[in-house]
Protein backbone atom coordinates (compact mmCIF):
# COMPACT_ATOMS: atom_id res chain seq x y z
CA UNK A 1 0.00 0.00 0.00
CA UNK A 2 1.41 3.31 -1.16
CA UNK A 3 1.11 6.65 0.93
CA UNK A 4 -1.97 8.01 1.94
CA UNK A 5 -2.46 11.77 0.65
CA UNK A 6 -5.37 13.73 2.35
CA UNK A 7 -6.40 16.95 0.73
CA UNK A 8 -8.58 19.35 1.71
CA UNK A 9 -10.08 21.27 -0.77
CA UNK A 10 -11.24 20.36 -4.53
CA UNK A 11 -10.89 23.64 -6.17
CA UNK A 12 -8.20 24.41 -8.39
CA UNK A 13 -5.54 23.56 -6.02
CA UNK A 14 -6.81 20.22 -4.56
CA UNK A 15 -7.82 19.40 -7.88
CA UNK A 16 -4.46 19.50 -9.39
CA UNK A 17 -2.59 18.38 -6.39
CA UNK A 18 -4.62 14.95 -6.34
CA UNK A 19 -4.22 14.57 -10.01
CA UNK A 20 -0.51 15.17 -10.26
CA UNK A 21 -0.04 12.85 -6.57
CA UNK A 22 -1.69 9.81 -9.00
CA UNK A 23 0.17 10.59 -11.68
CA UNK A 24 3.49 10.20 -10.44
CA UNK A 25 2.34 7.69 -7.79
CA UNK A 26 -0.09 4.66 -8.79
CA UNK A 27 -0.05 3.13 -5.13
CA UNK A 28 -1.17 6.08 -3.28
CA UNK A 29 -4.63 6.51 -1.47
CA UNK A 30 -5.60 10.06 -2.40
CA UNK A 31 -8.37 10.94 -0.48
CA UNK A 32 -9.99 14.50 -1.28
CA UNK A 33 -12.74 16.27 0.64
CA UNK A 34 -14.57 19.20 -0.01
CA UNK A 35 -17.78 21.37 1.16
CA UNK A 36 -19.23 22.52 -1.89
CA UNK A 37 -20.96 20.24 -4.46
CA UNK A 38 -18.51 21.16 -6.95
CA UNK A 39 -15.16 20.01 -7.64
CA UNK A 40 -12.01 21.07 -10.16
CA UNK A 41 -14.34 24.04 -9.92
CA UNK A 42 -14.44 27.68 -11.76
CA UNK A 43 -15.44 30.87 -9.29
CA UNK A 44 -14.15 33.10 -11.72
CA UNK A 45 -16.64 31.64 -14.22
CA UNK A 46 -19.56 32.65 -11.79
CA UNK A 47 -20.30 36.48 -13.47
CA UNK A 48 -20.51 34.78 -16.79
CA UNK A 49 -23.65 32.39 -15.54
CA UNK A 50 -24.74 35.23 -13.38
CA UNK A 51 -25.27 37.23 -17.06
CA UNK A 52 -26.02 34.39 -19.05
CA UNK A 53 -22.95 33.61 -21.19
CA UNK A 54 -22.85 30.50 -19.33
CA UNK A 55 -26.02 28.72 -19.31
CA UNK A 56 -25.78 25.82 -17.07
CA UNK A 57 -23.73 26.14 -13.64
CA UNK A 58 -22.55 22.83 -13.78
CA UNK A 59 -20.49 23.80 -16.84
CA UNK A 60 -18.51 25.83 -14.45
CA UNK A 61 -17.01 22.25 -12.95
CA UNK A 62 -14.25 20.74 -14.92
CA UNK A 63 -14.26 17.23 -13.99
CA UNK A 64 -17.79 15.63 -11.80
CA UNK A 65 -16.78 13.60 -8.80
CA UNK A 66 -17.73 10.66 -10.22
CA UNK A 67 -15.38 11.33 -13.24
CA UNK A 68 -12.55 12.51 -11.06
CA UNK A 69 -12.78 9.15 -8.89
CA UNK A 70 -13.01 6.68 -11.50
CA UNK A 71 -11.17 8.01 -14.31
CA UNK A 72 -8.21 9.52 -11.61
CA UNK A 73 -9.06 6.33 -8.53
CA UNK A 74 -9.45 9.61 -5.84
CA UNK A 75 -11.44 8.76 -3.51
CA UNK A 76 -13.74 11.88 -3.75
CA UNK A 77 -16.09 13.20 -0.75
CA UNK A 78 -18.36 15.97 -1.43
CA UNK A 79 -20.18 18.12 0.75
CA UNK A 80 -18.29 17.00 3.75
CA UNK A 81 -16.52 19.50 5.99
CA UNK A 82 -13.31 19.08 7.16
CA UNK A 83 -13.48 21.10 10.80
CA UNK A 84 -10.46 19.69 13.20
CA UNK A 85 -6.74 18.49 12.26
CA UNK A 86 -4.93 16.26 15.04
CA UNK A 87 -1.36 16.48 13.71
CA UNK A 88 -0.40 14.63 16.69
CA UNK A 89 -1.98 11.34 15.26
CA UNK A 90 -2.23 13.12 11.64
CA UNK A 91 -6.05 12.54 11.67
CA UNK A 92 -8.45 14.89 9.83
CA UNK A 93 -12.22 15.23 11.46
CA UNK A 94 -14.70 15.72 8.75
CA UNK A 95 -18.73 16.10 8.57
CA UNK A 96 -20.11 13.65 6.46
CA UNK A 97 -23.70 13.73 6.32
CA UNK A 98 -24.47 13.76 9.77
CA UNK A 99 -21.91 12.15 11.21
CA UNK A 100 -18.18 12.74 12.23
CA UNK A 101 -15.46 10.82 10.24
CA UNK A 102 -12.09 10.51 10.96
CA UNK A 103 -9.25 10.20 8.06
CA UNK A 104 -5.87 8.92 8.73
CA UNK A 105 -3.01 10.47 6.80
CA UNK A 106 0.87 10.56 6.13
CA UNK A 107 0.72 13.90 4.39
CA UNK A 108 -1.95 16.22 4.44
CA UNK A 109 -2.49 18.98 1.49
CA UNK A 110 -4.78 22.40 2.51
CA UNK A 111 -5.87 23.76 0.09
CA UNK A 112 -9.38 25.49 1.45
CA UNK A 113 -8.90 28.12 -0.76
CA UNK A 114 -9.97 31.68 -0.30
CA UNK A 115 -13.36 33.62 0.70
CA UNK A 116 -14.71 37.01 0.17
CA UNK A 117 -14.15 39.70 2.58
CA UNK A 118 -17.26 41.26 4.06
CA UNK A 119 -17.28 44.74 5.42
CA UNK A 120 -17.29 45.08 9.26
CA UNK A 121 -20.39 47.94 9.21
CA UNK A 122 -23.22 47.97 10.42
CA UNK A 123 -25.75 45.75 8.18
CA UNK A 124 -23.40 43.74 6.85
CA UNK A 125 -25.21 40.81 7.72
CA UNK A 126 -28.59 41.65 6.14
CA UNK A 127 -29.98 39.76 3.26
CA UNK A 128 -29.83 40.68 0.08
CA UNK A 129 -25.91 41.17 0.93
CA UNK A 130 -24.38 38.70 -1.98
CA UNK A 131 -20.98 37.45 -2.37
CA UNK A 132 -19.37 34.98 -4.86
CA UNK A 133 -17.48 31.91 -3.70
CA UNK A 134 -18.60 28.43 -4.97
CA UNK A 135 -20.11 27.46 -8.36
CA UNK A 136 -22.85 25.57 -7.23
CA UNK A 137 -24.78 28.76 -4.98
CA UNK A 138 -24.12 30.51 -8.37
CA UNK A 139 -28.15 29.75 -9.54
CA UNK A 140 -29.13 31.12 -5.84
CA UNK A 141 -27.15 34.19 -7.04
CA UNK A 142 -28.67 34.66 -10.06
CA UNK A 143 -31.96 34.27 -8.77
CA UNK A 144 -31.86 36.79 -6.19
CA UNK A 145 -30.22 39.26 -8.76
CA UNK A 146 -33.11 38.54 -11.48
CA UNK A 147 -35.32 40.11 -8.78
CA UNK A 148 -33.64 43.20 -8.52
CA UNK A 149 -34.16 46.58 -10.58
CA UNK A 150 -31.34 48.47 -8.49
CA UNK A 151 -28.06 46.62 -7.78
CA UNK A 152 -24.94 47.79 -6.14
CA UNK A 153 -21.63 46.25 -6.38
CA UNK A 154 -19.04 47.44 -3.56
CA UNK A 155 -15.59 46.65 -5.26
CA UNK A 156 -13.56 47.65 -8.57
CA UNK A 157 -11.70 44.78 -8.43
CA UNK A 158 -12.15 41.98 -11.23
CA UNK A 159 -14.89 40.25 -9.49
CA UNK A 160 -16.54 43.87 -8.84
CA UNK A 161 -16.36 44.87 -12.48
CA UNK A 162 -17.19 41.45 -13.79
CA UNK A 163 -20.21 41.31 -12.00
CA UNK A 164 -21.56 44.73 -12.74
CA UNK A 165 -21.27 43.84 -16.34
CA UNK A 166 -23.16 40.62 -15.75
CA UNK A 167 -25.89 42.91 -13.80
CA UNK A 168 -25.87 45.51 -16.75
CA UNK A 169 -26.31 42.48 -19.08
CA UNK A 170 -29.48 41.43 -17.38
CA UNK A 171 -30.58 45.36 -17.65
CA UNK A 172 -30.22 46.21 -13.81
CA UNK A 173 -29.60 49.42 -12.76
CA UNK A 174 -26.13 49.24 -11.67
CA UNK A 175 -24.06 51.27 -8.54
CA UNK A 176 -20.06 50.73 -8.90
CA UNK A 177 -18.47 51.91 -5.55
CA UNK A 178 -14.79 51.79 -5.22
CA UNK A 179 -13.32 53.66 -1.58
CA UNK A 180 -9.96 54.32 -3.67
CA UNK A 181 -9.52 57.02 -6.40
CA UNK A 182 -9.54 54.36 -9.21
CA UNK A 183 -10.79 50.55 -10.05
CA UNK A 184 -8.40 48.07 -9.92
CA UNK A 185 -6.60 50.02 -7.51
CA UNK A 186 -3.58 47.53 -6.40
CA UNK A 187 -3.19 46.11 -10.12
CA UNK A 188 -3.49 49.31 -12.87
CA UNK A 189 -2.42 52.59 -12.25
CA UNK A 190 -4.64 55.88 -12.33
CA UNK A 191 -3.88 56.87 -16.34
CA UNK A 192 -4.86 53.35 -17.24
CA UNK A 193 -7.47 52.95 -15.21
CA UNK A 194 -9.17 56.42 -16.59
CA UNK A 195 -9.60 54.57 -19.80
CA UNK A 196 -11.30 51.61 -17.71
CA UNK A 197 -13.89 54.36 -16.16
CA UNK A 198 -15.05 55.97 -19.47
CA UNK A 199 -15.51 52.18 -20.79
CA UNK A 200 -17.75 51.79 -17.41
CA UNK A 201 -20.03 55.13 -17.58
CA UNK A 202 -20.54 54.52 -21.40
CA UNK A 203 -22.11 51.31 -20.95
CA UNK A 204 -24.14 52.88 -18.32
CA UNK A 205 -22.52 52.02 -14.58
CA UNK A 206 -23.11 54.62 -12.18
CA UNK A 207 -19.45 55.11 -10.59
CA UNK A 208 -18.69 55.98 -7.03
CA UNK A 209 -14.84 56.52 -6.82
CA UNK A 210 -13.23 57.55 -3.55
CA UNK A 211 -16.29 56.70 -2.03
CA UNK A 212 -16.38 54.36 1.17
CA UNK A 213 -19.33 52.44 1.93
CA UNK A 214 -19.86 53.25 5.65
CA UNK A 215 -23.01 50.99 6.25
CA UNK A 216 -26.25 49.42 4.82
CA UNK A 217 -30.03 49.96 6.05
CA UNK A 218 -32.88 47.15 5.52
CA UNK A 219 -36.83 46.96 6.15
CA UNK A 220 -37.60 43.46 7.58
CA UNK A 221 -33.99 42.16 7.65
CA UNK A 222 -33.27 42.63 3.99
CA UNK A 223 -31.24 45.09 2.66
CA UNK A 224 -32.51 48.38 0.67
CA UNK A 225 -29.91 51.25 1.41
CA UNK A 226 -26.38 51.74 0.76
CA UNK A 227 -24.23 53.94 3.19
CA UNK A 228 -21.44 55.68 2.19
CA UNK A 229 -19.29 58.77 3.27
CA UNK A 230 -20.97 61.23 0.88
CA UNK A 231 -24.81 59.56 0.83
CA UNK A 232 -27.54 57.21 0.90
CA UNK A 233 -28.22 55.09 -2.20
CA UNK A 234 -31.56 53.21 -2.40
CA UNK A 235 -30.69 49.86 -3.62
CA UNK A 236 -32.78 45.97 -4.22
CA UNK A 237 -29.66 43.57 -3.95
CA UNK A 238 -25.78 44.56 -2.99
CA UNK A 239 -23.34 42.57 -4.39
CA UNK A 240 -19.75 42.46 -2.41
CA UNK A 241 -16.71 42.47 -4.58
CA UNK A 242 -14.32 43.78 -2.41
CA UNK A 243 -11.90 40.78 -2.68
CA UNK A 244 -11.14 37.81 -0.58
CA UNK A 245 -8.74 36.74 1.98
CA UNK A 246 -7.37 33.14 3.03
CA UNK A 247 -9.21 30.68 4.39
CA UNK A 248 -6.67 29.36 6.87
CA UNK A 249 -9.10 28.42 9.85
CA UNK A 250 -8.35 24.82 9.50
CA UNK A 251 -4.56 25.73 8.79
CA UNK A 252 -4.33 27.21 11.54
CA UNK A 253 -6.26 24.63 13.77
CA UNK A 254 -3.15 22.23 12.90
CA UNK A 255 -0.60 25.09 13.74
CA UNK A 256 1.04 26.03 10.78
CA UNK A 257 2.58 29.09 10.74
CA UNK A 258 0.87 32.06 8.87
CA UNK A 259 3.18 34.18 6.96
CA UNK A 260 3.19 38.44 6.67
CA UNK A 261 0.47 38.24 4.29
CA UNK A 262 -1.84 36.34 6.67
CA UNK A 263 -2.43 33.62 4.19
CA UNK A 264 -0.39 30.00 5.01
CA UNK A 265 3.40 30.34 4.67
CA UNK A 266 4.91 27.80 2.66
CA UNK A 267 8.29 27.54 1.30
CA UNK A 268 8.99 26.70 -2.73
CA UNK A 269 7.98 23.01 -2.55
CA UNK A 270 4.81 23.98 -0.78
CA UNK A 271 5.35 22.70 2.46
CA UNK A 272 4.42 24.56 5.75
CA UNK A 273 6.08 25.13 8.73
CA UNK A 274 4.60 21.59 10.03
CA UNK A 275 6.16 18.43 8.73
CA UNK A 276 4.30 16.49 6.53
CA UNK A 277 1.79 19.23 5.72
CA UNK A 278 1.65 20.69 2.43
CA UNK A 279 -0.46 24.28 1.03
CA UNK A 280 -1.41 25.59 -2.16
CA UNK A 281 -3.56 27.56 -3.65
CA UNK A 282 -5.39 30.66 -1.97
CA UNK A 283 -4.68 29.28 0.97
CA UNK A 284 -1.64 29.94 0.66
CA UNK A 285 1.00 33.10 0.56
CA UNK A 286 3.34 33.19 -2.36
CA UNK A 287 6.28 35.77 -3.73
CA UNK A 288 7.16 37.83 -6.07
CA UNK A 289 9.35 36.97 -9.28
CA UNK A 290 10.82 40.95 -9.42
CA UNK A 291 11.28 41.55 -5.77
CA UNK A 292 11.14 38.22 -4.20
CA UNK A 293 9.13 39.36 -1.54
CA UNK A 294 6.12 37.44 -0.09
CA UNK A 295 2.61 38.60 -1.91
CA UNK A 296 -0.52 37.32 -1.78
CA UNK A 297 -2.34 36.32 -5.23
CA UNK A 298 -5.63 34.87 -5.30
CA UNK A 299 -5.77 33.90 -8.95
CA UNK A 300 -6.37 30.51 -10.69
CA UNK A 301 -3.33 30.19 -12.74
CA UNK A 302 -0.90 30.10 -10.21
CA UNK A 303 -3.53 27.82 -7.84
CA UNK A 304 -3.46 25.22 -10.17
CA UNK A 305 0.63 25.26 -10.13
CA UNK A 306 0.70 25.42 -6.65
CA UNK A 307 -1.05 22.56 -6.71
CA UNK A 308 0.72 20.40 -9.16
CA UNK A 309 3.90 20.73 -6.95
CA UNK A 310 2.21 20.38 -3.72
CA UNK A 311 0.77 17.24 -5.38
CA UNK A 312 4.44 15.97 -6.92
CA UNK A 313 6.05 16.40 -3.44
CA UNK A 314 3.70 14.97 -1.85
CA UNK A 315 4.31 11.81 -2.87
CA UNK A 316 7.94 12.11 -4.05
CA UNK A 317 9.62 14.34 -1.81
CA UNK A 318 11.33 17.48 -2.51
CA UNK A 319 10.62 17.06 -6.67
CA UNK A 320 9.07 20.14 -8.33
CA UNK A 321 9.85 23.89 -7.11
CA UNK A 322 6.97 26.51 -7.03
CA UNK A 323 9.47 29.74 -8.53
CA UNK A 324 6.36 32.53 -7.82
CA UNK A 325 4.63 34.78 -9.57
CA UNK A 326 4.16 38.14 -11.37
CA UNK A 327 0.28 38.30 -10.67
CA UNK A 328 -0.72 38.25 -14.69
CA UNK A 329 -4.17 38.93 -14.99
CA UNK A 330 -6.65 40.03 -18.02
CA UNK A 331 -10.53 40.40 -17.76
CA UNK A 332 -12.91 42.00 -19.86
CA UNK A 333 -14.71 44.79 -19.28
CA UNK A 334 -17.83 45.56 -21.43
CA UNK A 335 -15.69 45.99 -25.25
CA UNK A 336 -12.22 46.16 -23.58
CA UNK A 337 -9.87 43.55 -22.39
CA UNK A 338 -7.80 44.88 -19.61
CA UNK A 339 -4.58 43.12 -18.84
CA UNK A 340 -1.79 43.35 -16.51
CA UNK A 341 1.76 41.75 -15.21
CA UNK A 342 5.02 42.77 -12.86
CA UNK A 343 4.41 45.90 -10.87
CA UNK A 344 2.59 48.93 -11.19
CA UNK A 345 4.88 52.41 -11.53
CA UNK A 346 3.66 53.11 -8.20
CA UNK A 347 4.51 50.02 -6.67
CA UNK A 348 7.65 50.22 -8.45
CA UNK A 349 8.29 53.12 -6.37
CA UNK A 350 7.27 51.82 -2.91
CA UNK A 351 9.75 49.11 -3.61
CA UNK A 352 12.47 51.38 -4.37
CA UNK A 353 12.80 50.92 -8.30
CA UNK A 354 13.12 54.31 -10.09
CA UNK A 355 10.50 53.35 -12.41
CA UNK A 356 10.24 55.57 -15.66
CA UNK A 357 7.09 54.29 -18.48
CA UNK A 358 5.83 55.06 -21.21
CA UNK A 359 2.49 54.85 -22.71
CA UNK A 360 1.78 54.35 -26.00
CA UNK A 361 -1.46 53.93 -28.24
CA UNK A 362 -0.74 51.64 -30.66
CA UNK A 363 -2.83 49.22 -33.93
CA UNK A 364 -3.31 45.41 -33.86
CA UNK A 365 -2.49 45.15 -37.11
CA UNK A 366 -0.99 47.00 -40.29
CA UNK A 367 -1.92 50.91 -40.51
CA UNK A 368 -3.76 49.82 -44.17
CA UNK A 369 -5.59 46.67 -42.58
CA UNK A 370 -9.06 47.55 -42.00
CA UNK A 371 -9.90 45.32 -39.16
CA UNK A 372 -7.46 46.73 -36.96
CA UNK A 373 -8.01 48.46 -33.96
CA UNK A 374 -6.22 50.97 -31.18
CA UNK A 375 -4.84 49.54 -28.13
CA UNK A 376 -3.15 51.03 -25.25
CA UNK A 377 -0.08 49.90 -23.58
CA UNK A 378 1.74 51.20 -20.47
CA UNK A 379 5.32 49.24 -19.80
CA UNK A 380 7.62 50.40 -16.60
CA UNK A 381 11.33 49.30 -16.14
CA UNK A 382 14.06 50.78 -13.57
CA UNK A 383 16.15 53.01 -14.61
CA UNK A 384 19.01 51.96 -13.26
CA UNK A 385 19.04 48.34 -15.12
CA UNK A 386 16.42 48.84 -17.32
CA UNK A 387 14.52 46.28 -16.67
CA UNK A 388 10.72 45.64 -17.20
CA UNK A 389 9.03 46.09 -14.29
CA UNK A 390 5.15 46.10 -15.34
CA UNK A 391 2.90 46.31 -18.29
CA UNK A 392 -0.52 46.96 -18.16
CA UNK A 393 -2.69 47.16 -21.46
CA UNK A 394 -6.90 48.45 -22.42
CA UNK A 395 -7.76 47.53 -25.76
CA UNK A 396 -11.23 46.01 -27.72
CA UNK A 397 -9.25 43.21 -28.93
CA UNK A 398 -8.75 39.37 -27.15
CA UNK A 399 -5.17 39.97 -28.65
CA UNK A 400 -4.25 41.81 -25.67
CA UNK A 401 -4.30 38.67 -24.30
CA UNK A 402 -1.46 37.57 -26.27
CA UNK A 403 0.62 40.64 -25.80
CA UNK A 404 0.15 40.35 -22.01
CA UNK A 405 0.97 36.64 -21.91
CA UNK A 406 3.87 37.84 -23.90
CA UNK A 407 4.80 40.62 -21.33
CA UNK A 408 5.10 38.12 -19.02
CA UNK A 409 7.00 35.31 -20.13
CA UNK A 410 9.90 38.08 -20.79
CA UNK A 411 9.56 39.68 -17.28
CA UNK A 412 9.40 36.41 -15.49
CA UNK A 413 12.80 36.07 -17.18
CA UNK A 414 14.30 39.32 -16.22
CA UNK A 415 14.03 41.05 -19.59
CA UNK A 416 15.48 44.38 -20.13
CA UNK A 417 14.14 46.95 -22.56
CA UNK A 418 16.95 45.78 -24.79
CA UNK A 419 15.63 42.20 -24.70
CA UNK A 420 12.06 43.57 -25.61
CA UNK A 421 12.89 45.81 -28.26
CA UNK A 422 15.01 42.91 -30.06
CA UNK A 423 12.38 40.17 -28.91
CA UNK A 424 11.84 38.59 -32.07
CA UNK A 425 7.96 38.80 -32.74
CA UNK A 426 5.67 37.70 -35.68
CA UNK A 427 4.27 39.82 -38.12
CA UNK A 428 1.52 39.90 -40.71
CA UNK A 429 -0.45 42.88 -41.87
CA UNK A 430 -3.52 41.39 -40.45
CA UNK A 431 -1.80 40.18 -37.34
CA UNK A 432 0.27 42.83 -36.10
CA UNK A 433 1.95 46.31 -37.31
CA UNK A 434 5.75 45.42 -38.42
CA UNK A 435 6.56 47.36 -35.18
CA UNK A 436 4.91 45.03 -32.61
CA UNK A 437 3.38 47.57 -29.98
CA UNK A 438 5.42 45.75 -27.36
CA UNK A 439 8.20 46.68 -29.32
CA UNK A 440 7.41 50.00 -29.87
CA UNK A 441 6.51 51.02 -26.08
CA UNK A 442 9.86 49.60 -25.52
CA UNK A 443 11.47 51.76 -27.98
CA UNK A 444 9.83 54.66 -26.19
CA UNK A 445 10.92 53.68 -23.20
CA UNK A 446 14.94 53.64 -24.34
CA UNK A 447 14.35 57.43 -24.94
CA UNK A 448 16.06 57.27 -28.37
CA UNK A 449 17.76 54.76 -28.19
CA UNK A 450 16.49 52.95 -30.70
Amino acid sequence: MGKRVVIIGGGAAGASAAARARRLDPEAEIIMIDKGLFISHAPCGIPYYVGGVVKDAHELAIYSPEEFAKERRIIVKINAEAFDIDTKNQVVLVREGGEVVKYQWDVLIIATGAKPITLPVEGHDLNGILTLRLPHEAPMLREEVERASTVAVVGGGYIGLEMAEALRDLGKKVLLFEMMPHVLPTTFDEDMAKLIHDELVKNGVELHLNERVVGFKGVNGHVNKVITEKGEYTVDKVVMGVGVRPDTELAEKAGVKLGETKAVWVNEYMETSVPNIYAAGDVAETWSLITGKRMYVALAPPANKMGQVAGANAVKGRFLKFPGVLGTAITKVFNLYVARTGLTERQAREEGFKPVSATIRARTTAHYYPVGVPVNIKMIADEQSGRILGVQIVGPDKIVAGYIDTAAALIGRGATIDDVFFADLSYAPPTAPVWHPLITAARVLSKGKY
